[in-house]
């Protein structure tokens, strides 16, 4: 106890304490500045905020990044960005104190719960479902509802009444630990986030092993995000989700009121989540506040003024070289040899940020003539072996210049109908027409993988260029951002973005003019992405693509084709127009998008608003009933939870009366928050009908 007293004297009332434990440095430097001077480079806690000091991280002799000192505050949303391998997910585990910083501490206030999505996920038997994998995982949860069981079986056997208030007491202060935890809403939270993140009612049932692995991480998110972290960190949560996903989690995230962590590529989290950019680049990590764009805007602001302060110093550098050299052996020049000499030891290398060394350019070249139908499918379907048809009876024309993004959950066949549109795979019934000199040119998301890793960057180019002259195809990769030292680089050291640059290099030595493309921006960072972005909005070609990426959707899609389980429909229009039409539909029987009203007179306007209203009363009848029923069992739950609170504390109950109460309580609050989420829903409906009606 006095060792904690002394620390907190020291450190002006803040406790530090490490996240394995014990008591240290400050500063990384045993001894100096240490209110209890233990070993270097810990990790500490100290109330709500995160602090950097001075911190470097090193593997073997390179360093990761060197002196990173920032701050992250209580209740900031801050997006952690930078280029593939720069050093953002080292960030997250130095913060968990999964890792040691080579110099410096990593700081944090208090002893928050911390929500970190697992990388390695696996149920605790074969037989555990999704939903009790999800509630599992929720800290406390399962040992205190395990507390509250054993202490009510403990009350109604035991006669000795000191002891049952003793067990009273420690059953009250379970019941209170339980619902400030959330723990009586808690499988109503789980089942909603599992709802948002694409599962059906039928899965949570379902074994948790015989899901996929992306699967699986949607699971782990979801009782994270369940789980009320007081700090949440989610390290590119959008590899694994689909659009529909991803809009979820983007409004469950603005209603987030922890402390919120983010590391994404995603343009669209960023901007709609974030208010604080931290970027890891180029050896460095600089704190932004502000959102995405104004980090963009003063990014380059600061790299203008990095690059003139560079060129600076290399020349300061140059001159003091050349004198060195110059009059190193002049014995009346010797002294000031070495004073220069001593600067450039001195002289603090500025490092430029490592995009400005792998931008690269990614033009795609002019599309080969085509027709003006370019694929239509006839009544097509698709089955694999055995299985349920993905899709059936699909007439779909894609037309010269379309640029069309296929969207829905994943698992609905978005690659596959991909896959038969590129001519990769042959519908099952029906037929696949191509047009009049379409060449299709599909890129699949694991195309990147399958270049050898040991091959230089012009050896694969060679492979696939057929007898074209190297000087051409050296003309081809520059085209594409490889110059000649990039031409000699192994595959296996090239960045996400470089390997993309080179995919495309192979599929465009054969220029198509029908782009296929599915999941192109999963390796890429936020330059990546826009570059690519421009590159296929810049293609004077037909593109189909599957992406999860929002804004890669919104700037190069101008029609959108929605798979789900109401089957597949077109919407003539971009990615805000698609989400325009489907934000009001509530039930699966919603009808397809309408077309464009005729002209009409006032008075025929009148007559079919009137029609509508009439149209809609039956279904606005039916949601004021719901919310009415709902309103009266949430006032009729939460007098009969008063009532039991009240005796529980009164002395009124014996011992198997207060357990049978607890019980009670415990189903009670529970049934309040599966009627609470059902007046939700149903209110929610009502609003957007009634304001329908009144537009």
């Amino acid at each position: 106890m006095k060792a904690e007293e002394a620390c907190r004297e020291v450190s002006r009332g803040v406790l530090w304490r490490s996240l394995r434990g014990g008591f240290g440095s400050r500063n990384g430097r045993s001894g100096e500045g240490a209110p209890c001077g233990t070993r270097p480079g810990a990790v500490w806690y100290h109330a709500g905020m995160i602090e950097f000091r001075d911190v470097s991280v090193r593997y073997g002799p390179d360093a990761l990044f060197e002196h990173a000192s920032f701050k992250i505050n209580a209740g900031e949303r801050v997006g952690i960005v930078g280029p593939n391998g720069s050093g953002k997910s080292t960030l997250f585990r130095l913060i968990l104190g999964d890792l040691t910083p080579d110099t410096g501490d990593v700081l944090h206030e208090g002893t928050p719960r911390v929500g970190f999505v697992r990388q390695h996920l696996e149920p605790s038997s074969p037989e555990q479902t999704l939903l009790a994998y999800c509630l599992e995982g929720i800290p406390g949860f399962g040992e205190t509802e395990r507390e509250i069981a054993r202490l009510e079986e403990a009350l109604a056997a035991e006669t000795d009444p000191e002891q049952k208030r003793r067990d009273l007491r420690l059953l009250g202060e379970a019941h209170t630990r339980f619902e400030q935890m959330g723990g009586y809403s808690l499988e109503a939270r789980v089942k909603e986030s599992l709802g948002g993140l694409g599962y059906s009612t039928e899965d949570f049932g379902r074994p948790f092993a015989s899901f996929s692995g992306g699967w699986r991480m949607r699971a782990e998110l979801s009782r994270v995000l369940a789980s009320k972290p007081e700090l949440l960190l989610l390290d590119e949560p959008s590899n694994y989700l689909d659009l529909p996903a991803v809009e979820w989690l983007q409004r469950f995230l603005r209603a987030y009121e922890g402390t919120l962590v983010l590391i994404s590529h995603d343009r669209y989290l960023l901007r709609a989540i974030t208010q604080i950019t931290v970027e890891v680049d180029g050896g460095t990590v600089t704190r932004y506040n502000g959102p995405l764009d104004y980090y963009l805007r003063e990014r380059e602001t600061r790299y203008r003024q990095l690059v003139q302060a560079k060129a600076n110093q290399d020349r300061k550098r140059d001159q003091l070289e050349r004198f060195v050299e110059r009059f190193r052996a002049k014995a009346t020049k010797a002294a000031q040899a070495q004073s220069r000499e001593r600067q450039l030891e001195k002289m603090e290398e500025i490092r430029l940020p490592a995009r400005s060394r792998t931008a690269g350019s990614l033009r795609l070249p002019k599309a080969p003539h085509a027709g003006a139908e370019i694929v239509r499918l006839e009544g097509a379907a698709f089955a694999y072996p055995g299985g349920k048809p993905i899709f059936e009876n699909l007439d779909l024309r894609v037309m010269n210049g379309d640029k069309i993004a296929i969207v829905g959950y994943n698992g609905m066949g978005k690659t596959t109908l991909l896959r038969v549109l590129a001519g990769v795979r042959q519908p099952t019934a029906g037929k696949a027409v191509f047009g009049y000199h379409v060449t299709p040119g599909y890129q699949s998301q694991d195309l990147t993988e399958t270049m050898n890793p040991e091959d230089s960057v012009f050896a694969v180019a060679k492979a696939a260029a057929g007898a074209l002259p190297e000087k051409e195809l050296r003309n081809r990769l520059g085209g594409f951002g490889f110059d000649a030292d990039d031409c000699a680089k192994p595959v296996k050291v090239l960045s996400g973005g470089e390997k993309i640059r080179l995919a495309f290099v192979r599929l465009f030595l054969n220029p198509p003019n029908f782009l296929l493309l599915d999941e192109p921006t999963t390796h890429l960072d936020l330059e990546g992405r826009e570059r690519l972005q421009q590159a296929v909005r810049d293609y004077d070609g037909t593109v189909v693509l599957v992406s999860h990426d929002v804004e890669f959707v919104r700037g190069t899609a101008e029609n959108i084709l929605e798979i789900s389980r109401k089957g597949i429909r077109r919407f003539p229009g971009g990615y805000d127009y698609y989400q325009e039409k489907i934000a009001g539909e509530r039930e699966p029987e919603a009808a397809d998008a309408p077309a464009a009203p005729a002209k009409v007179s006032s008075k025929d306007l009148r007559r079919q608003r009137a029609q509508e209203r009439a149209a809609r009363a039956p279904e606005v009848k039916r949601l004021k009933k719901r919310v009415a029923e709902a309103e009266t069992r949430i006032a009729k739950l939460e007098a009969e939870q008063t009532a039991l609170t009240a005796s529980l504390g009164d002395g009124s109950l014996d011992a198997a009366g207060l357990a049978e109460a607890g019980k009670r309580l415990r189903a009670l609050q529970f049934d309040l928050g599966k009627a609470s989420l059902e007046w939700e829903e149903a209110a929610t409906a009502l609003e957007a009908l009634e304001s329908g009606a009144n537009d």
